[in-house]
């Protein structure tokens, strides 16, 4: 099926999502390729359709925000917030994330082939995330549910505060946050990470990656750990 091009330097974001978004007529189905985007901001923002989008060069705040059913491909870097509160679909970063890839995330795959920033996957809440490179501090703060699985190295204070997401880490990490626990890798955690690693399109052994979770010291208020809050 042959795509249609959409030109940044033609047309406005807001025209630009008013039509991904079906508004200006039916687009389940369709493929888009956008040019020029320059680091605009909100790019393929409240997509609701199954629509293939792929946008060449780099982006600017929250792209593919919002995303349901959508598959959107970032040909460059992304800035804060790409998939920001995700429902669906599939959003792919072909180079790195700034800080807060995919927060509070319901559902849908995020891959991020290179690094992201602080506070990826921050309350994500269902979510997969996928990040080929390394990530930053305070990763998966509060994060409730879903998966983050990290290829290369994790910063400081990961999984602070976390509830029942579940983390992967092949490289090293810098440090835990409150409440957050190395897990045993049981073989039917390592066939799940391996699926899942291959539907985001990443090689890699499951089995050398660490895995981290809820120590659920933290989910009712008691005294003896005050200092931890």
């Amino acid at each position: 099926m042959t795509a249609e091009t959409i030109d940044l330097d033609a047309v406005s974001v807001r025209a630009l999502n008013r039509c991904l978004q079906g508004r200006e007529g039916p687009v389940a189905g369709l493929r888009f390729v956008v040019t020029n985007a320059k680091g605009g901001h909100a790019l393929a923002v409240g997509l609701t359709e199954r629509v293939q989008v792929r946008i060449r060069g780099h982006v600017g705040y929250y792209c593919a925000g919002m995303n349901q059913l959508a598959a959107v491909t970032v040909e460059g870097n992304a800035g804060t917030g790409v998939a920001e509160n995700m429902m669906s679909g599939a959003v792919r970063v072909t180079g790195d994330a700034s800080q807060s890839a995919g927060a509070s995330g319901c559902g849908g795959l995020l891959v991020i082939e290179g690094s992201a920033s602080a506070r990826c996957g921050i309350a994500m809440k269902g979510i997969d995330i996928v990040v080929g490179g390394s990530i930053g501090h305070m990763s998966a703060f509060m994060a409730q549910a879903g998966r983050l699985v990290v290829c290369g190295d994790a910063g400081a204070y990961l999984g602070d505060s976390i509830y029942e997401a579940e983390l992967f880490v092949r490289g090293r990490v810098e440090s835990l946050g409150a409440d957050c626990v190395e897990k045993e890798l049981g073989a039917g955690d390592a066939c799940r990470l391996e699926a899942l690693l291959a539907q985001a399109g990443m090689d890699g052994d499951a089995t050398k990656f660490r895995r981290y979770g809820s120590a659920r010291q933290l989910y009712n208020f008691r005294i003896d750990n005050a200092a931890a809050y």
